[in-house]
């Protein structure tokens, strides 16, 4: 069975939609269209573009990625040639998240537009998270206090660049950048940028234009892959503490030490 006749069937599937009703609607016969379903011949180039249009999805994307992975049809489009793959599901109907991993972080940025690329990523099961496209970004530095270099941040796709709150921390990928974990603050209205922010003072927060950014995902939850132990969780704890009242660490740090 070919990878289009499988996605064709499951889209259809998927927006509830009979052979009659598609057929009617991409304007041919319904049995071109079970034809196609049971693979008993090929699409058409104008087939395919008719299925492209209709269900908002790259040609390339239906002819050579398994979509019947997806458990919905919210594929979302971002410019004119990305898709974001819906929500991927194990065999117990289980939400699966894609992992990025520590060494494959620097090529997310030339990458995470290729679905090959994001397809090839490890996924895991997180069944707490709410609803959403999820992914799990690795952190490094320590600019995130008391993130610890190594650990996972989870976070859930952005689509609308109006929808982000300030105060809140997200994953950046940026044009000049990369990827980044940072508090945000919205000021596109104001001058078309975000305010970027570290909890951890010793960095200057900075600001990037909204046309920099390439993907914004919300901080969900995290995963630590090290243990703290009692000594740094206390400093932590502290400096998290004085970092939301707004004062000055500088000076604690040097008692600290």
């Amino acid at each position: 069975m070919s990878m289009i006749t499988k996605n064709l069937k499951h889209l259809r599937h998927l927006k509830g939609l009979t052979q009659e009703v598609l057929a009617e609607d991409l304007q041919v016969t319904r049995s071109r269209i079970s034809s196609y379903e049971e693979g008993r011949s090929a699409p058409t180039i104008d087939f395919l573009i008719a299925v492209s249009d209709y269900f908002k999805l790259p040609i390339d994307i239906l002819l050579r990625n398994d979509l019947t992975k997806g458990r919905d049809a919210s594929f979302i489009e971002v410019g004119q040639q990305r898709v974001l793959f819906p929500i991927t599901v194990d065999s117990d109907d289980d939400d699966l998240i894609e992992v990025v991993p520590v060494k494959a972080s620097a090529g997310y940025l030339a990458g995470y537009d290729d679905p090959e690329y994001i397809e090839q990523l490890q996924k895991i099961k997180l069944p707490f998270l709410p609803t959403g496209k999820h992914r799990a970004f690795p952190i490094k530095g320590d600019s995130m206090l008391p993130m610890k270099p190594g650990a996972y941040v989870i976070g859930r796709f952005v689509e609308s660049r109006q929808d982000i709150t300030s105060g809140r921390t997200y994953v950046l990928i940026t044009k000049d950048e990369g990827m980044v974990y940072k508090r945000v603050y919205n000021q596109i209205a104001d001058n078309n940028t975000l305010r970027l922010v570290s909890d951890n003072t010793a960095y200057a927060p900075y600001e990037v234009s909204i046309d920099d950014v390439l993907e914004l995902w919300e901080f969900t939850c995290s995963i630590n892959t090290q243990e703290y132990d009692e000594k740094e969780l206390k400093i932590s704890s502290i400096i998290q503490l004085f970092t939301n009242l707004g004062v000055e660490l500088k000076a604690l740090e040097r008692l600290v030490e």
